[in-house]
Parts: structure tokens; sequence; C-alpha cells
């Protein structure tokens, strides 16, 4: 090959390294092959462990951080650079090859042949390089930049060697050496023209984000901008880097413009994987704002058109998983960490990977895992502080030191490490974390004994200002010092402000993940109230934190006086945990009363077995034994110290952690009782001076797939004259929902403990989630789910429990009734055809429930909200009553007799130290 159409070949290599990573190895290979006296020197060896790599797209942004290299072909050779670091004994030997070669070229044809040749080897090295890259091999990337650099240099090629530096300042940063590659760049500088130093601002951007210098980011993307309106890629580049580094800076408007311009140019250009990329920005973009469904949604829709580039769709994972640990969402986050952990280890990526370590050590420590907590955290500190990344490193030290707290034993030496550790965030520019750690720090030293150094670390935080930690610190200044009164007030300040925060948020799953940053200092006022011995003070804290959790806004409780009137004869039963400790108050007309029930942990395990055999006896999966002994075991830890309070009264049940789950009119002293479960005492109040409930607007709906689900839906018409049958299709169904006073749904149920607002219920057309409620303005005031498990709920923080049941009581629904275990589609009918005959003759939600419930012996539904009140006016059924179904002996493999669908819900054993948080919590 002659040495001219040697370099344009190379350069042709070049252009094609970022589209066609495949064919341009296979061109750079043939021009080291032409300017190499031996074939076999070449370096061809250097790329056998990528050939079988999936193509990647287009040498530009990775996923949801920084744009990467692309080709240039200028050829204006400038000043010399400095020199850099020596390339690996391997590939000095190939470049010795390569340059003696050329010397006999020398003789044979002169200067200007060897020095093409050089040139050749430089560009096809390059070329080699960012195929590399793209196929995700950062490693092998370096190596032939490296030798690129080498070769130049030797040849006098100072362009060239600027040019192979260009290149090398995004691959040294992904490497983890971000500082090397600002070093890289400010050599290559002085050599480049001014369009080439404008793509190398936009590879500097890269280091720079990843240094956490966002703002000199911005300038340097900014800087770029104007030289490069002749080169779209490049350009989408620049648009790219500072859309995200502007998400970092929190300026969501201008980041979102840069984004969308970065999309405009790569569509108006054919680059659809710079559009992918593009895109595949936006779910962080989405949860940085805290607009998680809009997060998820992007990621659905990006993480289709990464599939097959696992370093970028790796990238963008970690990228939502820090927003959704922000949004206090660690189960998911951990999800997508586990999934992108090793794709980045596999690349090579190291400066993304030691952040997702980070990332992960976080989640794992927030889901209750400490030793793998520490196991990551040391791994990503290792990893942050030999890429001299000093602004991260403290970061990952707090997460260590956490874990090493949780598991103990503490000592001073331990307390020591964890102040340092907060004076290195402080030097950081991490004062949040700093702040919380210096409060556990003094509430270990409080623990300890070490009260002097306690006082200091309160002392400080004290002095800070308005926030959560800062109230904290007040609150046990003051209750140190003997001021109850005036901890008081200062836990009721920090909870204000959380409720101020939280209340901004419409979705209820953002709203209850919102106030978790106030959860600490929650449970210091149940310890300052429990203090006191007071059951009206216990609840007015309980119930403060649960209007803060169910988005009114402040901390603010029912009067006592005012709660006591509306029971008559009625109790209400709250319930709070402190610690493991779980306690409970009774109201009733004539007293309120304190009692501690014990550990939580074992009434939340009691709970999963008898949810466990219900289950089972529901689905006549085999013999389910031990149901009444477990329903027994649950009210005597429960109801028993309680029961002079209960009486043969109806009651409402506030509940809390996993008591949510619990079917409570299966309890063997609430036979016959009328049981209602309300998210909080204000909520039941609420219900209870709302306008009734009206007849007249009654629609029912008949899901597919269910043998008996248009014969319910056929009863209920015939029970409400007037009724509505609509067809079961989402637009319909939320069409009705928004007309009608009470509704019927007959369906198949999920629930997902994951995700809770992704549960619903199945229609001819898709499922209806809890996520698509909040477009009702105007919901139903009773709604019946009858269908499996639509009254779960997972609650995040007490009084906002998330689930469709849920959903529907934050929107204004009065009364909800739905189940909390898996029912046949006959034996439902059965329970459904006495539970409307009753509310049609002017009983009670409640008071049908109970009745229906104890004359069908069907259990397992409940009453959500307040249902004390009949239909006005009651109505009479048009049709003589459907007779109930002879219960079908049918096995547990008939689905069309259930209205449950499998995989929604995990099914714990029910032996002791099974999974209870998987009948609740996300693990």
């Amino acid at each position: 090959m002659v040495f001219d159409d040697a370099v344009a070949t190379a350069e042709r290599a070049l252009d094609l390294s970022g589209s066609d990573p495949a064919r341009a190895r296979a061109l750079a290979r043939d021009v080291l092959r032409s300017v190499t006296a031996d074939p076999a020197k070449a370096t061809t060896d250097l790329s056998t462990t990528t050939t079988e790599q999936p193509e990647a797209p287009a040498d530009l942004p990775t996923t949801t951080t920084t744009a990467t290299d692309l080709p240039t072909t200028t050829t204006e050779q400038t000043g010399a650079p400095a020199d850099l670091p020596p390339v690996t004994a391997a590939l000095t030997k190939t470049t010795t090859d390569i340059l003696t070669t050329a010397a006999g070229h020398i003789g044979a044809t002169g200067p200007t042949a060897a020095g093409r040749a050089d040139e050749a080897a430089t560009v096809a090295h390059r070329a080699l390089a960012v195929a590399a890259r793209e196929l995700g091999d950062l490693p092998l990337a370096e190596e032939h930049l490296n030798l690129a650099v080498s070769i130049a240099l030797s040849a006098g090629l100072r362009h060239r060697a600027a040019q192979a530096r260009l290149s090398l300042v995004h691959v040294s940063t992904e490497l983890g050496h971000p500082w090397r590659a600002l070093a890289v760049a400010e050599a290559a500088e002085p050599h480049l023209g001014p369009v080439e130093v404008a793509k190398l601002d936009v590879h500097r951007a890269v280091a720079l984000v990843r240094l956490g210098r966002y703002a000199e980011a911005v300038d340097h993307c900014d800087r770029a901008a104007g030289l490069l309106e002749d080169d779209t890629r490049f350009l989408a580049g620049a648009m790219l880097n500072r859309g995200l580094a502007r998400v970092f800076l929190g300026e969501f408007d201008t980041a979102e413009s840069d984004l969308v311009r970065c999309a405009e140019l790569a569509g108006s250009a054919g680059l659809d994987h710079l559009l992918a990329l593009a895109e595949g920005n936006l779910p962080f973009l989405a949860a940085r704002r805290g607009d998680l469904p809009a997060a998820f949604a992007a990621y659905r829709r990006a993480e289709s058109s990464l599939f097959g580039y696992p370093e970028r769709l790796a990238t963008m994972r970690c990228d939502l998983a820090e927003a959704l640990i922000s949004a206090h969402l660690p189960g998911e986050a951990r999800v997508l960490l586990d999934l992108a952990v090793p794709e980045l280890a596999a690349a090579g990526a190291e400066v993304a990977l030691a952040e997702a370590r980070l990332l992960l050590a976080r989640a794992e420590l927030r889901t209750g895992d400490p030793h793998r907590a520490l196991r990551s955290a040391e791994r990503a500190a290792a990893g942050l502080a030999e890429q001299g990344r000093a602004v991260l490193v403290p970061l990952a030290t707090e997460v260590l030191l956490r874990a090493r707290l949780a598991l103990g034993p503490w000592s001073g030496e331990l307390l020591a490490e964890t102040l340092s550790c907060a004076d290195a965030l402080d030097d950081a520019g991490h004062r949040e974390v700093s702040e919380a750690l210096r409060l556990t720090a003094a509430e270990v030293a409080l623990e300890m004994g070490e009260r002097e150094s306690a006082d200091d670390q309160l002392a400080r935080l004290a002095r800070g200002g308005p926030g959560v930690v800062s109230r904290h610190a007040t609150a046990l200044v003051r209750e140190l010092a003997g001021d109850r009164r005036g901890a008081f007030a200062a836990v009721r300040a920090g909870l204000a402000e959380v409720g101020a925060r939280a209340a901004a948020f419409e979705d209820p799953r953002l709203r209850a993940h919102a106030v978790k940053a106030g959860e600490p200092l929650a449970g210091f006022g149940l310890t300052l109230a429990l203090r006191t011995g007071r059951a009206g003070t216990l609840l007015a804290w309980a119930e403060r934190w649960r209007a803060v959790a169910g988005g009114a806004g402040r901390p603010v409780a029912p009067r006592v006086d005012e709660l006591r009137a509306a029971l008559r004869d009625t109790v209400l039963v709250e319930f709070a945990r402190h610690g493991d400790e779980l306690v409970a108050v009774a109201v009733t007309s004539e007293r309120v009363t304190l009692r501690r029930l014990g550990s939580y942990a074992a009434v939340a395990e009691a709970t999963v077995r008898l949810r466990y055999g219900l289950r089972r006896a529901h689905l006549r999966d085999g013999n389910a034994p031990g149901v009444a002994e477990e329903a027994a075991l649950v009210e005597r830890l429960l109801l028993a110290p309680l029961r002079s309070s209960v009486g043969d009264r109806a009651l409402v049940v506030v509940p809390t952690g996993a008591l949510h789950t619990l079917p409570w009119p299966v309890l063997p002293m609430n036979t016959d009782r009328q049981v209602s479960v309300a998210s909080a005492a204000a909520a039941w109040l609420a219900g209870r001076r709302a306008a009734g409930v009206r007849t007249g607007r009654v629609v029912a709906v008949a899901g597919p797939g269910l043998r008996y689900a248009g014969a319910e839906a056929d009863m209920v018409a015939g029970c409400h004259p007037g009724a509505e049958r609509v067809v079961a299709s989402r637009p319909a169904v939320i069409s009705a929902l928004r007309r009608a006073e009470v509704a019927h749904l007959a369906a198949h149920g999920t629930f997902c403990p994951r995700s809770p607002m992704l549960s619903g219920i199945d229609l001819d057309d898709g499922r209806l989630m809890a996520y698509d409620l909040p477009r009702l303005r105007t919901p139903p005031r009773l709604v019946v789910l009858s269908a499996c498990e639509a009254g779960m709920a997972h609650a995040p923080a007490d009084g906002a429990p998330l689930g469709l049941a849920g959903a529907f009581l934050s929107l204004g629904t009065q009364c909800v009734v739905a189940s909390l275990v898996p029912v046949r589609d006959d034996e439902t009918l059965t329970l459904m055809t006495a539970f409307h005959e009753l509310l049609a003759s002017g009983c009670s939600p409640a008071q049908a429930l109970a009745t229906a419930s104890a004359k069908t012996e069907v259990a397992g539904f409940v009453c959500f909200g307040y249902g004390g009140r009949p239909l006005n006016p009651p109505t009479r059924p048009a049709d003589p009553p459907v007779q109930p179904l002879e219960r079908s002996a049918g096995g547990p493999g008939r689905l069309a007799d259930r209205r449950w669908r499998p995989g929604g819900q995990p099914v714990a054993t029910g032996r002791d130290g099974s999974a209870t948080q998987l009948d609740q919590e996300p693990t």
C-alpha cells in the first residue's frame, strides 16, 4: 500500500470507528500490516479479546454521563507537547518494529515516505482505540492510544500525538484517572487547532464532571459549542455533557433544554445511537426532579434502545439508582445496581465502577444489609482514593463507618473515626451528610457515656439554623437539660419543615418517601411522649407524624375530646412502633388508654404465618393447619391487653408497618364485629364529617378471566336499581369512576410490594393501576374491590399506606371494601351477594361486611376508611336475591376460580425467621 493511501485508509478507519467499529478495525489492521515488514508484528493480537463484542453506537456520549471521542481528520502540525507516561513493554516492542520498518523506508524512498508510514500507523492505532472504546474495552483503547502517542512523538508528528491525546482524555477518565486526563488535555491543547480545542473541551468536561467540578464542565462546553456548529456529532456531545452537568447543579430546566437539543441534533443527522443516549439521560433528569413515574417510563424506553451495550446501559442504571436513593427508594436502587456493577467491572470502566460501588453500599446499608455495605464501601473508597477523587472518598468512608456502627461493637476509636469523617465531609462540601453523621456520633457518644463529646457535637449542630438535623439536635439538648416542653417544640418545628417539603409532591408515593428524612426526628418525638407515660400525649405525637406522611403539610393532631365524642359506641385503637417495641392507644368515649404490647417483630412474624395459612385455605392448596391457632395468637399479642377497652364495641384500627396486611376481621374476638381500618385517627374523623354516600350512581365492572365476574356485576345491578354495567376497558372504567357514587369492580387483582403503586386489577385492555387513579378529580364515595389482595398496602411511613385501596382513599373516597388475601371467584360472589343485599337494605358498609362475612363464612375482606354510614337513601333489590353458589371442591390449579394473578405477592413460609419483609416491604 502506498503510504499516502495508507494515511487515507487509516483516516477512513477513524471515521468509521464510532459507527462501524468492526469495519474500522479491519481497515486499521490492514494499514498496520502495510507499514510493517512482518505482518505478524502488527497489533492484531491486541484486539483479539473483543472480536466477538456486539456492535456499539457511534463514538459519542457515554450513557447518562458524558460524550466520548469523535474522529478528527485535521492534518496541521504545531509545536511540541510534553511527554506522557511510557507505554507497556509489549506495545513498546511493537512500536520498535514499526519504527524500524519506517527507517528502512527512509533509506529507500526518503524521509517523507517514512513520516507518512509513521503517520498512518499513528492514525490506525487511534482508530483501533476508538473502536475498542465503542466495544467497551477501555484498557485496550488506552494501550492503542499510548502506542499512537509514542509513534507520533518518535517521528516528530506533534499534531498527531496531540490528536491521540485528545482521544485519551476520555478513556483515561473512564479508566479511573480523571486528574491524569486533565494533564493529558493540558499537554495536547497547545498543538491543536481551534476546532480541535473545542472538541478537547467536550472531553475535558468528562473529567470535570467526574471530579464534581460541574460549573467548570459547563464553562468548557459553553466555550466549545460556539466553534462546533459545523460538527453535529461533537455539538450534540457538548449539549449532552452540559445538560448532565446542569442536572448535577440542579438547573433542571436548562438541563432539559440541552438534552432536548442534543436529541434534535442527533435526530436530524440520523445519529440514532446519540438520540438513544440523549433519551437515556431523561430518567436521570426526571428522577432528580422528583418525578419518579416519568423516570421509570423514560428508563424503560431507554433500556430497550441501549440493549446490547451493557456498559452504557449500566451507567444509565447507576444514575437512576442514585436518584432513587435520594428519593428514599433503596430497594429499587439496589436492583438496578446489582445489574450495573458486574457490567462496569467487565468493561474496565473504573470511574463509573467506583461510583456504582458507593451507591450500592448506600443501598445495601439502607436495606438492612450492613455486612455487604461494609465490603462495597471498602472497595468504593479504595477505588476513589486511587483515582484521586478526594471529593467522593469521604462519602464512601461515611457508609463504611455507618456499617461498622450497625455491626458493633462501639469503641472510642470508632467514635473518633466517625467524627474525623464528619470533618472530611465538611471539607469536601457535603454538609448535609456531615450533619447527619455528627448527630449519629452524638447519639453513640450518649449511649457510651461520653457526655462531653456528645454535648460538643449537639451544640455545634443546634447552632446550624433551620433543618431537620439541627432541630433534632436542639431537641436532644433541651431534653438533656430537663426542658421537655422545649424538646417537643423543636421536634414539632422540624416535622413542620419536613411536612412543608413533602406536601409539594402530588404523587402519594413520592410524598410518602420524601418524609423519610424526618423519621428519626418523629421517632424521638415518640420517645419523649412515651417518657411522659400519658396516652393522650403519645396519640397526639403518633398522629402528628401520620399527618406529615399523609400530606397534610403540618404536624397536626385531632383533639382528643373531639375524637372521643365522635366515637360513641366505637373504640379506636392506634398502634405505633418505638424501635422493636409495639405500643397501642385505645380511645373510647370514656377514656384513653396506653398499652405496651411487646415485640413488634414477634407480631409481624405471627401476621405472616396467619396470612400464609389463610392464603392456602382460600386457594385450597392442600391442608392449611393452624389458621385458628395463629389467629388466636395474633389476637393475644395485639388485642387481649385491650379487651376491656374494646368490649363489644365496633372497632376502628389504625395500623403500623406489617399490621397493614393483617385481615383484622378473622381474629376470633372480631367475629360479627364491625371493623374498619384507617390510616390515621384524623383520617377516620374526616370521613365521618364528610357527606354521606348517595345512591343512584352505581357502576359495576366485570373483568376478564373470571367465571362468575359477570354474574357478580349483574347481581350488583339487581340490588341497586339504575346501576350501570361498564365495559372492562381502562378508558371506560376511568370515566365511570369519575361520575359514580358507588363502584364495584370484580376482576383479577395483583399487589406489587416493591412498587405498590403498580398494583391494580386486570381489565380487557390491561391493568388499571394505582398510578392511574390520581387522574380522578371526583372519585366514588364507596369503592368495592372484589379482587385478590386489592386491600394490601406497603407503608413507607405510618399514615401513608400505598396500594390500590390507599390510592382511592388518598383521593377522597370515604370507604373501600377490599380483600387482603387471595379469594375464590365462587366464594366472592356468595359474599358479595349478601353484602350488597344488606347494603341496599340500609346497613352501613362496615355493618354489611361484618354480617355478610359471618353469614357466608368467607373471610379476608376488610372495610378501609370510614364505613359507618349507610347509603342515602337505602335501596331495594329489583329482582329476587341471587342464591349463593355451592362451594366448589376444585383443586389448586383452577386459576379461573381465583381472583389472584401468580407472581404478584411473594409467599413467606411462615416458619420462624422467614422473610417477614416479603409480605410487607421491599427487601
